[in-house]
């Protein structure tokens, strides 16, 4: 879906190649730029920091080592609102792949590229726009906290780090199973290598084996240059594969085939590929549904799990909420320049007692929004925006809290994001729209909650059944604090 409020930025000498992008995405994001000359660059980011910049690695005829783009991917990575970027090469060999993804590129495309593929790394890179712009400050965010579960998984991390078992990451969507397998990953042995993340619900399947395993020149009508995959571009760190229970079964084989030998064949290639990687996965299906053979192989999955980190919902560890709303609130009132204000004390209580059925990314949302749109002189419960919590009630006693405001959710939470170890979504009474609001926003907000009990959690097949892309559905699950 069209991002109006998106900033991107095209860096490549090729004046036709940074046209060609510029036509194609100008069409879905706000502003799209385009630079030839690298030398422009610190001039352009003075009039403002872009969200996503991609980025040649070539810019001198004859040069193919990609020196120049590493050298400014070094320099827009110090900038203070570091955009992500997608770095941009005719020349895919994997030690540069390698290179440019350790030294923070989020994603590399190779020339020419395939639109649908460019459109969606750049969705991918948006979706992450709000959260804090470096590794080390997300496991921060993350991690933070001293309730009993959070250290439980504080201690797991602690000790199968060290070691290059695979780890299976199980929790409902929203609680960080990526930022804990980042920490896992900067707690190993491979902690210099790369830590590459793949959102495996969002491969298609027709370039399931060309994304992971790479392809050869003319192995197929559109390779028209070698390609590396993602097992290889990861070489000597870890594979992180996200939404790994959504994975059709045909593609299941193939990835057990790769874990078994412990190599891969680009498609073309004559010969396997030894591959050296560490495999961290995560899914936010219900365990009962991951041994179920109709679903998920039992084969991978013993595979896959041979240790099982269950992330905590925020609901679990209502004692790190009041840090996490200090965190974030102080995050963002830097990051948009805003004077530091107090929370309120009885908003506080009210939104520790709140379910959070989008768990931290959902507090970070409303963080952001209540950023934004406060103007008292300390933030109050409205300006969180939280749907089924009158607005009125931030200077309320919360001992008066109505009970179905966190029970209601409670049961959206099952729906929406198919907790692990929870009941059947199936069950759940329908979203309720509080004093039956029939706005756009609130009807909005029930269609997507129905959409996801219909498809009992998996965000994939309910974007699809919105008619939307995962990155956009997962603003609007932000926006509405679902």
């Amino acid at each position: 879906m069209p991002d109006s409020t998106a900033h991107i930025l095209i860096l490549d000498d090729d004046a036709d190649v940074a046209c060609a992008a510029q036509l194609l995405l100008r069409r879905r994001y706000g502003k799209v730029a385009a630079l030839n000359d690298p030398a422009q660059l610190p001039r352009y980011l003075q009039q403002g920091a872009p969200d996503v910049v991609l980025l040649d690695l070539n810019f001198t005829p004859g040069r193919i080592d990609g020196g120049e783009g590493l050298a400014l991917l070094d320099l827009l990575r110090v900038q203070p609102q570091p955009p992500f970027v997608i770095a941009l090469t005719a020349y895919a060999d994997v030690p540069l792949a390698v290179e440019a993804l350790k030294r923070g590129a989020c994603d590399f495309i190779t020339k020419p590229w395939d639109n649908a593929r460019l459109v969606a790394a750049v969705d991918a890179a948006l979706a992450r726009r709000t959260a804090p712009r470096t590794a080390a400050a997300g496991a921060t965010a993350a991690l933070m906290g001293d309730s009993p579960a959070i250290r439980a998984v504080k201690t797991m991390i602690a000790s199968v780090g060290p070691t290059d078992a695979n780890v299976m990451v199980l929790g409902e969507n929203g609680v960080g199973k990526e930022l804990v397998a980042r920490a896992i990953h900067a707690a190993s042995r491979r902690a210099d290598g790369t830590c590459l993340a793949v959102d495996m619900g969002a491969l298609p399947e027709s370039t399931f084996e060309s994304e992971l395993f790479g392809h050869r020149k003319g192995s197929f009508t559109d390779a028209k240059a070698d390609r590396a995959g993602r097992f290889q571009a990861a070489s000597g760190g870890t594979l992180f594969l996200d939404e790994i229970g959504n994975m059709p079964l045909a593609a299941q084989a193939k990835l057990l085939t790769v874990l078994e030998r412990r190599e891969v064949t680009p498609i073309g290639a004559d010969k396997p590929e030894a591959i050296d990687v560490r495999i961290v996965s995560a899914t936010n299906l219900d365990e009962i549904k991951l041994f179920d053979p109709a679903v998920f192989r039992p084969d991978l999955l013993f595979r896959l799990n041979t240790i099982v980190i269950r992330v905590p919902p925020l609901r679990e560890r209502r004692d790190d909420i009041p840090g996490l709303l200090r965190h974030y609130l102080g995050w963002y009132e830097r990051q948009y320049q805003r004077p530091a204000r107090e929370l309120d004390v009885a908003a506080q209580a009210w939104l520790v007692q709140y379910a959070w059925p989008g768990n931290v990314r959902a507090l970070r949302h409303a963080c952001e929004r209540a950023v934004i749109l406060g103007t008292s002189a300390q933030y109050v419960l409205a300006d969180f925006g939280l749907p089924g919590l009158d607005a009125s009630a931030g200077q309320a006693n919360p001992a008066d809290l109505p009970p179905s405001a966190g029970a209601v959710h409670e049961v959206d939470a099952a729906n929406a994001a198919g907790p692990v170890g929870t009941g059947s979504a199936a069950t759940a009474p329908p979203l309720r729209i509080a004093g039956d609001d029939l706005t756009l926003s609130a009807l909005e907000r029930d269609a997507i909650a129905a959409a996801l009990a219909a498809a009992n959690g998996n965000i994939s097949q309910a974007a699809r059944t919105l008619g939307l892309s995962r990155a956009a559905l997962y603003r609007k699950l932000g926006k509405h604090g679902i």
